[in-house]
């Protein structure tokens, strides 16, 4: 099957194309046209923009839910409508991240993520056969195609219980062997991507990212007090990237750079953060991209169940959160997540100087490195599959595409 996408601002790695077109054959981007050079192509469908951006499929590594769904408590249907809610905000692929919780709750949850992945590999393989390249869907709606399950992020519980921020100290555990990890359920997928927020600091915490790392894991630093020395054998033992930057972690400290300094001068180690204007201030957003750029920078949501909820008050992992102008608190007083989407965050670093390149670098291309399937997918790039995210002159998403298919069609 072949569609053709035109008349849009193609945002390449490096440059924008101000009136491109986009082959798409087989759920990939077969070819990048630029002006009137795409009129002569023969196509099955055709997708007009009419001038929208077109970003590669923004990539949320970080998000424990939306529309009322918590991923620790979820099932395969609850995550699909989370699914479908991201895919209406441009998100092609995601995440589903998993507060520290008892050992059912997570194997619950690694089930529904394995069952929804595994229903999502076999709706992918039916389309491919059975429907035309443009699929039937009322304007502004979803068909069955929503943002790809990609794996699982456990954020804990093997953190700092002295940064806590808001997770539930009693369910940390600890580290002292390999079994230890044993108890950790993982999705029955084999290309599901496994992501775990450690401290290092804690009792065996270089170990345990040794062991993460053999097994395959992908290891983040966060929550967590830890001296320079303690990230630097951090690093050297397989740590790659530090989770929501400056947010559960000890404060930047002239005598005490700690875990702030150490990462604002590891060229090799990216760093990704939640762009509200609540979890960092917009003026130390903007010292960010200038100091550490968006070649280090990835984009997160953090967004919890209530997101799509509006202000109120709402229960999640068994407290009450309220929700303030946007802004998210729990008892105890402390931030607990946030309620934007990765197109909110796109459009608040758009608004603080950064470019469209930069965005699309910092919400799709550096996430898809971490994740190592950069190779796939996050940017626009002849080869890579078609996860795109056309957004109009006013900010709204017009139209969203997974692996080539039309999910989201927001054209009159």
């Amino acid at each position: 099957m072949r569609t053709l996408l035109r008349n849009a601002r193609v945002v390449l790695p490096e440059q924008i194309v101000d009136s491109g077109s986009l082959l798409i054959e087989d759920g990939q981007i077969a070819q990048v046209f630029e002006g009137a050079s795409a009129e002569s192509v023969n196509a099955e469908s055709t997708i007009d923009v009419n001038g929208a951006t077109l970003f590669p499929g923004f990539i949320d590594i970080h998000i424990h839910g939306a529309v009322g769904v918590d991923v620790n408590s979820a099932t395969a249907g609850d995550l699909r409508r989370v699914s479908e809610l991201l895919a209406s905000k441009g998100v092609t692929a995601w995440l589903p991240t998993l507060v520290p919780g008892p050992d059912k709750e997570y194997e619950r949850a690694i089930a529904a993520i394995s069952e929804l992945m595994s229903q999502q590999a076999s709706e992918s393989r039916l389309q491919s056969a059975d429907l035309p390249a443009e699929h039937p869907t009322k304007v502004g709606t979803l068909n069955t195609c929503a943002a790809r399950v990609l794996g699982v992020h456990y954020e804990g519980p093997l953190v700092n219980s002295e940064q806590c921020g808001a997770l539930h100290r009693e369910h940390f555990r600890t580290f002292k062997t390999s079994a230890d990890l044993d108890s950790l359920p993982t999705v029955a997928n084999p290309n599901a991507v496994h992501l775990m927020t450690v401290a290092p600091e804690i009792e065996g915490g270089i170990e345990l990212i040794s062991e993460l790392r053999r097994r395959g894991w992908i290891v983040s630093i966060g929550h967590t007090r830890a001296t320079p020395d303690v990230l630097d054998a951090a690093k050297a033992a397989g740590a790659q990237h530090m989770t929501h930057f400056m947010n559960a972690m000890s404060p930047l400290h002239h005598r005490a750079p700690g875990p702030v300094g150490w990462g604002l001068l590891n060229d090799a180690v990216s760093l990704d953060i939640v762009a509200d204007g609540v979890h960092l201030d917009p003026l130390m957003l903007k010292v960010l991209l200038k100091c550490v750029t968006p070649a280090r920078l990835a984009l997160i949501s953090d967004a919890i169940a209530a997101t799509g909820l509006g202000d109120g008050e709402h229960e999640i992992w068994g407290e009450k959160i309220t929700v303030t102008n946007g802004r998210t608190s729990n008892a105890r007083g402390s931030i607990a997540g946030s309620v934007i989407t990765m197109l909110d965050a796109a459009k608040t670093m758009l608004s603080l100087g950064a470019s469209e390149c930069d965005v699309a670098r910092m919400a799709s291309s550096n996430p898809a490195r971490l994740l190592g399937i950069d190779r796939d997918c996050g940017s626009i790039e002849e080869g890579k599959r078609a996860d795109l995210a056309a957004v109009d002159s006013q900010g709204h998403m017009l139209v969203t595409l997974v692996g080539g298919r039309l999910v989201l069609d927001g054209r009159v």
